[in-house]
């Protein structure tokens, strides 16, 4: 059974001095996860975690995994803005982005980030913004090997239907250029699957990588100094799903690490990983409270959160865990949509529901939200975005974000003063 990372009594206690709906954060979880990340890949030495921004882009947060020596995974302005002015400097930095505007990779080039290239027609755009003589000094490029990507238990997903990554040829002809043109630590990186829990992806995707280096060094006489194996590695958002095995997945990448790369004189490359989902996921957590309880041709609780708070369930269908707070060991003998306020009605954190009866001005507690959760929050409908919490290590809790306002609503109009003065509406 899935249990929140706060007490019940807790849960109440923020509540009622910061009010509802929040994103809760844990550091003790998030900090305990990213190390036991490192411990899986501490045997490769030059091995880094690179954390996506996109999944949780707070400063707060990102600041506790600065301190814990992992990186950031970057992939608009935005947040290579937002990863330096929390001190992630140069090679702490990894920029991968598509169709990128020349603002980002003016940037990316200014901070001496990592530019990771989508495609080789933006080896021309780097050259021309970098001065037009040379590339950076390190670089490297996404792969797509198209068709289907499979393991032991079946098709995991279609990389010939993404629009990420360049083609083998392709990845071979930007490498020889970007060696002519002064690059000289290159490194190779692919994303294939999204959420996988299982442990054979990870394994499968470095030893299609390590065999492309041994290649690219057999053929263009080009040592790659890393491989970067992305993100993928998913949790168990379900309470049945089995959580994959860290440990496992590090030892078996290590596996094809020491049969591919040693026997071809590469065992000096380093490992990275861009695991924002698989560090924060289990460790944020959505709270609401009960406003509404409609019993029509169903029964409907309706929260004061909304999908512009979480969007994965009204856009993928993606199920989160529901917690009825103080209400943990009662049957789950109710059925219910738990609905929030867009005029949409996709906007459900549950459909047809088993849970425990569902008073108004009860608490749930929306598990699994810490990646892609407040980060794929939209103003939809005037909706306005909610505060983020965290709960500290010392048992604390800190305000990380407000709650949007009317007047930040409005604050991207220029319509001649019209919203300046919102006093009347209590704003």
């Amino acid at each position: 059974m899935k249990k929140p990372f706060a007490s019940p009594e807790k849960l109440r206690e923020i509540a009622a001095e910061f009010g509802t709906p929040c994103h809760l954060y844990d550091a003790s979880g998030m900090i305990r996860n990213l190390r036991r990340l490192q411990q899986a890949f501490a045997w490769n030495p030059g091995y880094k975690e690179f954390f996506a921004v996109k999944a949780t882009p707070n400063p707060y947060l990102l600041q506790i995994l600065r301190q814990e020596k992992a990186g950031t995974d970057c992939s608009s302005l935005t947040e290579l803005i937002m990863s330096d002015r929390c001190g992630f400097k140069q090679e702490e930095i990894m920029f991968s982005s598509n169709d990128t505007p020349d603002e980002d990779f003016k940037l990316a080039l200014k901070l001496n980030a990592t530019i990771n290239l989508d495609d080789i027609s933006h080896l021309d755009t780097v050259l021309r913004l970098n001065g037009g003589q040379k590339l950076p000094e390190k670089m490297s490029c996404r792969f797509n090997p198209g068709g289907v990507f499979e393991v032991a238990n079946g098709i995991m997903d279609n990389p010939g239907d993404a629009k990420y990554g360049m083609t083998r040829e392709q990845i071979k002809q930007a490498y020889a250029a970007m060696r002519d043109l002064g690059v000289r630590r290159f490194g190779i990186h692919a994303f294939l699957v999204s959420n996988s829990t299982s442990n054979a992806y990870y394994p499968k995707l470095a030893k299609l990588l390590f065999e492309l280096a041994v290649e690219i060094k057999a053929e263009l006489g080009i040592e790659l100094s890393f491989v970067n194996l992305s993100g993928g590695i998913g949790i168990p958002y379900r309470p049945e799903q089995e959580a994959c095995d860290i440990e496992a997945i590090g030892a078996a990448v290590k596996a094809a690490y020491d049969s591919v790369l040693l026997p071809s004189g590469l065992g000096s490359l380093s490992i990275y990983t861009e695991l924002g989902r698989y560090i924060m996921g289990p460790y944020g957590g959505l709270l609401t409270r009960v406003q509404y309880l409609k019993d029509t041709y169903k029964l409907y609780a309706g929260v004061d959160a909304c999908a512009a708070d979480l969007m994965r369930p009204a856009m993928y269908g993606a199920y989160h865990h529901i917690t009825v707070v103080g209400k943990e060991a009662w049957p789950a003998d109710h059925i219910y949509d738990v609905t929030g306020g867009l005029c949409e009605n996709n906007d459900k954190f549950a459909v047809d529901r088993p849970l425990p009866l569902i008073d108004t001005g009860d608490l749930l507690f929306i598990h699994d939200t810490g990646a892609h959760g407040y980060s794929m929050g939209y103003n939809y409908n005037g909706k306005l975005r909610h505060q983020e919490l965290l709960l500290q290590q010392d048992g604390s809790v800190r305000r990380i974000r407000r709650n949007e306002t009317p007047r930040d609503y409005f604050a991207t109009l220029d319509f001649s003063g019209l919203f300046e003065d919102l006093s009347e509406y209590g704003c």
